[in-house]
């Protein structure tokens, strides 16, 4: 049996429940999204993009972690400016060439993707015993 099989990656109480409380707060925006209720979908972006932050702070001691929930970050960033766009009838307009509004959350959405590629293709590869990945 692998050495990491004998692991444990132990949550406290506090931070599962704040885990709990974002999905609950993600859900809500992306319901009211899809319902457009913009005044809804606007307010929940704030506890959203906040607690994800805080998640990332919160487990920045164990890197796997750190890249997974910062993914997680520049994910529900790139989701709300895509919600704004779409909100605000923008999504559409052309910035430069043919870039639309909406297509410039492929930046955040890109960060993430990069974030993870480092973490799976560089990272992990040299830091085989280091840390966990869930």
């Amino acid at each position: 049996m692998p050495e990491n099989q004998n692991q444990f990656y132990n949550i406290p109480i506090a931070y599962r429940k704040m885990e709990n409380l974002h999905i609950i707060f993600w859900l809500f925006k992306d319901i009211a999204w899809c319902m457009v209720w913009r005044p809804l979908g606007m307010i929940m972006i704030v506890p959203t993009l906040f607690i994800s932050i805080v998640i990332a702070w919160r487990t920045r001691q164990i890197f796997s972690e750190l890249c997974h929930n910062l993914a997680i970050v520049v994910w529900i960033s790139a989701n709300s400016f895509w919600m704004c766009s779409e909100f605000f009838g923008v999504d559409n307009n052309i910035v430069f060439g043919t870039v639309t509004v909406k297509q410039l959350a492929m930046i955040p959405f890109l960060t993430g993707v990069l974030i993870l590629a480092y973490y799976y293709l560089i990272h992990k590869p040299k830091h085989k015993t280091e840390d966990i990945t869930l």
